[in-house]
């Protein structure tokens, strides 16, 4: 693709600033939506510090060469509940999201260690741009439901759907307009813009309706800035006096719920870093090397569980807006990071940006979305479909993910993106002979 910045380039600090206060925006909802599904007194705040505390160490441990934000991991959902129904106590509960957390990144640290001796050429071969250009459009595709749910207003309490459906249409419609016709910096912050006119019209349906008590024009709930967190509440602290309540059984099952898992985000982990790759013209795998965004993966993931109980993961939403804006700028990865740690501990900012009504950030998402889709797609391109092994090889991919396809162990789930992966490579396997006499014939 055609970036304004590259990986090494420093825009001006202002610049900076903004583009990374819309990488963000970008990610911002869906990091704090994991503390609100478990509950339990999980701060969001919390979770928000913790996914600039693990972006920080991904950075870090990837020498500054990968472009990309952690955060909150929804493909750990469910070993966090586990977690929590398990324990004596609450606050056993949470030392069971660090060992959990700890758990996971121990896996990560161990194929780090094999990809580190064993290089990447058996994951080229394994999966090959046949199996990871439709695995990534599944990626996008998978998340279709969710950008079209909050558009729609399934999210909202009260709110009409059409009322929801317009928020929604405008921010979309301004940042489509911003990206394509806007000059300089307009065309790099598309998603800002967008958020902003969407919030705008929210903001007036809901004057409209509070005045007239109409609850089908209220998109935006003000009310969150009756109970603003001033100070996140870390997991660490309340870990703490869990401690004295923990047993090998129950530390065993947190184990079982946590390990499977990361194997399932290892998949996406290669996956998110080929359509990465594909974006800002670089082989992540090679510089700076699998085995270095895999030990940043899950020592960032550890660290972010330990403020904020949720385990990390590199975003989709992140590599969308690095697609769209152009900007593969790493400075502004670390700036997003630094700048969520900051507005962790100042409440009404963090209050406001949880404003955002779901159906304006759903508007900003059919494009993130799509563009993660189109972005496998892209690899496909290259691909021959007019030999059957690469269509079924395709077909199979594209049917899982879309069909949802998912197998459940239990308290583990294997997500459809990693269903559709594993008999992608399955499917690829049984078929390589195929095409190692197809190559052989050519040869002669």
């Amino acid at each position: 693709m055609n970036l304004i910045y590259g990986i090494k380039d420093k825009p001006k600090f202002g610049q900076t600033i903004l583009f990374a206060l819309q990488q963000l925006l970008a990610i911002m909802a869906a990091t704090i939506a994991v503390p609100a599904i478990i509950g339990n007194g999980m701060s969001q705040t919390a979770a928000l510090f913790g996914a600039g505390v693990g972006t920080l160490v991904y950075l870090l441990f990837t020498k500054f060469r990968s472009p990309v934000f952690l955060g909150s991991s929804f493909a750990f959902l469910g070993s966090m509940a586990t977690a929590f129904a398990g324990a004596i106590s609450m606050e056993a509960g949470y030392v069971g999201l660090i060992l959990g957390a700890a758990f996971a990144g121990l896996v990560y640290v161990i194929i780090a260690i094999v990809v580190k001796f064993c290089g990447v050429r058996w994951i080229n071969k394994l999966m090959p741009p046949v199996v990871i250009g439709p695995t990534v459009a599944i990626i996008g595709l998978s998340l279709a439901g969710n950008a079209v749910g909050d558009v729609v207003g399934n999210t909202a309490a009260t709110a009409s759907p059409y009322v929801c459906i317009i928020c929604g249409l405008v921010t979309l419609a301004v940042t489509i307009l911003c990206s394509v016709f806007g000059k300089k910096m307009l065309k790099m912050i598309p998603f800002i813009i967008g958020i902003v006119a969407g919030y705008i019209v929210a903001t007036v349906f809901t004057l409209i309706g509070n005045a007239t008590e109409n609850a089908a024009l209220q998109v935006i709930n003000f009310g969150l800035f009756n109970s603003i967190q001033w100070v996140p509440s870390f997991t660490f602290i309340t870990a703490a006096k869990g401690l004295s309540d923990l047993t090998g059984s129950y530390i065993a099952t947190v184990a079982v719920a946590y390990v499977p898992v990361a194997f399932v985000v290892f998949a996406e982990h290669i996956a998110d870093h080929k359509n990465l790759s594909s974006i800002v013209g670089e082989d992540l795998l090679t510089n700076p090397g699998l085995h270095r965004t895999l030990l940043g993966d899950g020592i960032g993931s550890f660290a972010g569980a330990l403020f904020g109980g949720c385990p990390n993961t590199t975003y989709g939403e992140s590599v969308g807006c690095v697609a769209i804006s152009g900007n593969a700028s790493v400075v502004t990865i670390l700036t997003t990071a630094i700048l969520a740690i900051i507005i962790s501990f100042f409440g009404p900012f963090a209050t406001f940006l949880a404003t955002i009504p779901a159906c304006v950030m759903g508007g900003v998402c059919f494009a993130l979305y799509g563009f993660i889709a189109v972005s496998g797609l892209k690899m496909v391109q290259k691909v021959d479909l007019n030999e059957n092994r690469n269509l079924f090889v395709v077909s199979v991919i594209l049917i899982a993910g879309v069909g949802g396809m998912t197998v459940s162990f239990g308290a583990v789930t294997i997500t459809s993106v990693a269903c559709a992966l594993i008999l992608g490579i399955l499917v690829n396997v049984m078929l390589s002979g195929k095409k190692a006499k197809a190559e052989a014939s050519e040869e002669k």
